[in-house]
């Protein structure tokens, strides 16, 4: 909700800093972009010079690939824009985000004055879009505020592509994100290989959901029950319930204790990201629940989450590479700037916009499930947790067992 599920799903937010606007999701076939002015007509050479390919396999934290997109910058004109959220709710776009958009773009040949980053505002976007931005990738604050900020770039013949989060009932080009059904299916997986390892002999699961007004909290609960209903069928475990949903931990609690004093039998939990769990945790702590017996999940790599992870209390959490939705976005980006369509080695899905009942031409990426044993070569070699944070008072101990040290 990486809270990255916005955590998860990454929640709505205020304050943020612009590159480009691009978003997120989920599904099946790929397909070339809606027509714009900045939209494309080829994808292998033409007068203006040859069209590189890419693949999100080539995609890494060295964000080397980006280079192989220098071509087409001497063929496109106009800025990028990027139009993020949210210093607040998540910290992820001024640590991450940001920087690795601004590294991708520079790699790919745009100069310093070719990008530009701005508050997710629509005055914002309007100034960015005057001062001759021909690309917007773009995380808005909410679908409505993301609409509106489409609606305005479209007027203009500017391209957007959505970031992270899709724009429900906009109209941009193009979507970059993971893949949130992925995501869910990730989630469910992990639980079943967890109530597994720790012998819950019969899992009587309480599901929980994000935000029903988020469209990734959607796809996640529809990856993990997909993974889990056959279990519900055939009666090797039991489902307790599936409250509303929420991404806001202090309503989480009350939603589980809610749940938990209704049903004693409840032994494990289906939570959408870490902070969520994180507060369940605490709860099922305070009635002193022993470590490695009640499963609970999580997304988003956050450090307590991690922490979590290490001290036997949550099976394990999504890890969403920022850098590789940065490489996805700035490289639809090059493309769409240039007038030329991405290949489809890069546009590898569509995902629906539900409210307009449209697919949406999506980068979608694959994420990485997190545990004790896989700590090390992920979020910690990624360096997207600082050890020194993650590794202190009583986790020490759990962090050297785990092959992680200072």
């Amino acid at each position: 909700m990486i809270q990255v599920a916005r955590k998860g799903a990454v929640a709505s937010v205020s304050l943020a800093l612009c590159l480009a606007a691009a978003a997120c999701s989920s599904s099946s076939s790929s397909s070339s972009s809606p027509g714009s002015s900045a939209s494309a007509t080829s994808s292998s050479s033409s007068s203006a010079g040859t069209v590189p390919s890419i693949s999100v396999g080539q995609f890494d934290r060295t964000l080397s690939a980006m280079a192989a997109l220098k071509p087409l910058a001497s063929q496109g004109k106009g800025n990028v824009a990027v139009i993020l959220p949210d210093t607040v709710t998540s910290a992820r776009y001024t640590q991450f985000d940001a920087p690795y958009l601004t590294q991708a773009l520079g790699l790919a040949g745009l100069s310093s004055s070719q990008i530009s980053v701005q508050n997710a505002q629509v005055s914002l976007a309007q100034t960015a879009i005057t001062k001759g931005a021909s690309v917007l990738i773009m995380d808005p604050l909410d679908s409505g505020v993301g609409a509106q900020i489409e609606s305005l770039a479209k007027s203009h013949g500017v391209a957007v592509i959505d970031y992270d989060r899709l724009t429900l009932g906009g109209s941009r080009s193009y979507y970059v994100s993971f893949n949130n059904v992925v995501v869910g299916q990730t989630i469910g997986t992990g639980f079943v290989s967890c109530a597994s390892a720790w012998h819950v002999a019969k899992p009587n699961v309480l599901v929980m959901k994000g935000d029903p007004t988020d469209n990734n909290a959607t796809l996640f609960a529809q990856g993990y029950l997909g993974v889990l209903n056959p279990h519900f069928s055939d009666k090797s475990y039991i489902l307790v319930g599936t409250p509303a949903g929420t991404w806001t931990p202090t309503v989480a609690v009350t939603e589980f204790q809610q749940q938990f004093t209704a049903h004693k039998n409840i032994n494990s939990v289906v939570t959408p990201n870490d902070d969520n769990a994180a507060a369940i945790i605490h709860y099922l702590q305070t009635l002193h629940i022993k470590a490695n017996t009640f499963p609970t999940t999580g997304q988003d790599a956050t450090t307590v989450g991690l922490q979590n992870i290490l001290s036997g209390y949550q099976c394990g959490t999504v890890y969403k590479p920022i850098y590789l939705e940065a490489e996805g976005a700035v490289a639809l980006a090059m493309y769409v700037r240039a007038g030329k369509t991405p290949p489809a080695s890069l546009v590898t899905g569509t995902t629906n916009d539900s409210k307009t009942s449209t697919p949406v031409p999506s980068v979608l990426l694959t994420p990485k499930w997190v545990t004790t044993s896989s700590m090390a070569s992920t979020v910690v070699a990624d360096q997207f947790v600082k050890v020194a944070q993650l590794c202190v008072g009583s986790f020490a101990a759990a962090c050297k067992t785990a092959g992680i040290s200072l």
